[in-house]
């Protein structure tokens, strides 16, 4: 890829960074070019995160020197670095849940005439930027708590762009968005670079950034391993030094004992959203559900695992022939269901509460006594899951909330393991997840099946569910637009179906 560069805008030297009991970054030096894409890639707690917040002024360094444009940069805080032209679009989402999608964007900025806001002039100007990125179909004043999580991304993605900035950093911007939400970001992207701002870009997803990126910055363990022009690298050779071993790229699924129906779901409607869905998944088999965003499958999940309440539809168990009520996800669970959640931050974690306390909460009565908490159990228990799951923490005292965010991920699933249902949902399992750990989470998902357990995974990524599954179910507009099995699906054939019910295939 050619870059329109013209000089190093920012530089950062000998950059260390501690927290209690970890050292988060060692002598870290990187720089920045105008008009350029400088990628930045890592396993979870390589140090990215922390190297942004530094850059961002979210966080300060404990030693080290920055310069911006040749000179001194020590920002005393976000809005400084902010003023300085730096602004950062961060993977998790930084949105206020009750305010429109228009005053989100414009948050900083909202266009007024003497002290009145004016509601037509904003919302003018969002649709503009909605547009840009996918959410031209979305009305600029419907509060964003009602979005999925995946449009809220765009919405986050759009704020960042509708500021002008001298250098942007974007962490994770495509961890829950499709390909063709991808498409249209990476569009805007050549914009920045054309216009010469110097972007900085964060992504697990190793072929976006061959895609994207001028040159490359692998962190491993805090250190930098390397620096170098992407059209030197392949994405084997950036995932070689991203974990400091070679990772098979052999088919991961393979043919198990498939058993019964587990689930079996019948005629499900939750309005529009959701539009007689019928499904099953077996013993023993991991079914994948694609679609493009808003195309229903997080909404089918919800109303599975009891969290919306569908207008109708029947849900069956374990070959019962008559149906389960799951009014609740107390139900769900009590039968059997666990959903991993898309949205982990709001719906997965309590995330002031340490480590163990995530993890052993959906079987309490394990670790406790006479209604008395047994905390040495507990302990044992997370420390089981933290190993198993190789999860990054000082200990499991950690608050989850201090974790980088494929690490809570992974406590996430720990939560899950520990419940030990029998049917598994999971909703983006992989998002915000770095490849050496994704492919230790397909293995797992390989495990589970192998055990008889029923597992539906729900993903923007093709490939993966291609390489997971055994079965993918694709969703369109609400329904249930087609169903391949292993053999039969293609990635054009799975984007065929996704589309159909938009227009008309």
């Amino acid at each position: 890829m050619k870059s329109a560069t013209s000089g190093t805008v920012f530089r950062a030297c000998d950059i260390d960074k501690s927290f209690p009991g970890v050292q988060a970054l060692w002598a870290v030096d990187f720089d920045l070019r105008a008009g350029e894409v400088h990628a930045l890639v890592g396993e979870n707690g390589a140090g990215k995160s922390t190297l942004m917040s530094i850059i961002a002024g979210v966080q300060k360094p404990d030693s080290g020197q920055m310069c911006l444009y040749e000179q001194q940069y020590e920002p005393n805080g976000r809005a400084d670095a902010e003023a300085h032209g730096i602004r950062m679009v961060m993977q998790e989402l930084h949105l206020i849940s009750n305010l429109s999608v228009a005053e989100n964007i414009f948050i900083e900025k909202l266009p007024n005439r003497f002290g009145i806001i004016d509601y037509d002039k904003l919302n003018g100007a969002a649709r503009e930027i909605m547009k840009q990125v996918g959410l031209g179909d979305i009305d600029p004043d419907v509060p964003v708590r009602l979005l999925g999580v995946g449009q809220q991304q765009m919405v986050e993605i759009a704020a960042g762009l509708s500021r002008r900035c001298r250098i942007l950093v974007l962490d994770e911007p495509t961890a829950s968005l499709t390909d063709r939400e991808i498409e249209l970001l990476f569009t805007q992207i050549r914009k920045l670079k054309a216009e010469g701002v110097g972007i900085i870009y964060i992504s697990h997803r190793i072929e976006e950034v061959i895609r994207i990126a001028d040159r490359v910055t692998v962190l491993r363990d805090g250190k930098v391993i390397s620096t170098n022009p992407t059209s030197e690298l392949s994405v084997s050779d950036i995932i070689r030094m991203m974990v400091g071993r070679d990772l098979e790229h052999e088919q991961l699924r393979h043919s198990s004992k498939v058993g019964q129906a587990a689930l079996r779901v019948v005629g499900l409607t939750r309005g529009r959203k959701v539009r007689d869905v019928s499904f099953e998944v077996r013993r023993g088999e991991i079914l994948g559900v694609a679609g493009l965003m808003g195309s229903g499958r997080t909404e089918t999940m919800r109303a599975v695992f009891g969290a919306d309440r569908p207008d109708s539809g029947e849900i069956y168990l374990y070959g019962a022939s008559k149906p389960v009520r799951i009014r609740s996800p107390r139900d769900a669970v009590r039968n059997g269901i666990a959903l991993l959640t898309e949205d982990r931050k709001e719906q997965g974690l309590l995330s002031a509460l340490a480590v163990r306390v995530n993890i052993s909460l959906t079987r309490l009565r394990d670790v406790s006594r006479f209604g008395w908490m047994d905390i040495s159990k507990e302990r044992a228990v997370a420390g089981k899951y933290i190993d198993a799951l190789s999860v990054r923490c000082s200990s499991v005292e950690q608050a989850v909330g201090e974790l980088s965010g494929g690490n809570q991920q992974k406590v996430v699933i720990a939560k899950w393991l520990y419940r030990d249902c029998d049917v598994l949902i999971f909703d983006e399992p992989t998002r915000g997840i770095d490849v050496g750990t994704k492919f230790e989470i397909y293995h797992m998902l390989a495990e589970l099946a192998e055990k008889g357990k029923a597992v539906i995974v729900v993903s923007s990524d093709t490939k993966e569910l291609m390489a997971v599954c055994d079965r993918i179910m694709v969703m369109s507009a609400g329904r249930v637009a087609a169903t391949f099995d292993r053999g039969e699906w293609s990635q054009e054939k799975i984007m065929a179906a996704a589309f159909s019910e938009y227009v008309g295939v």
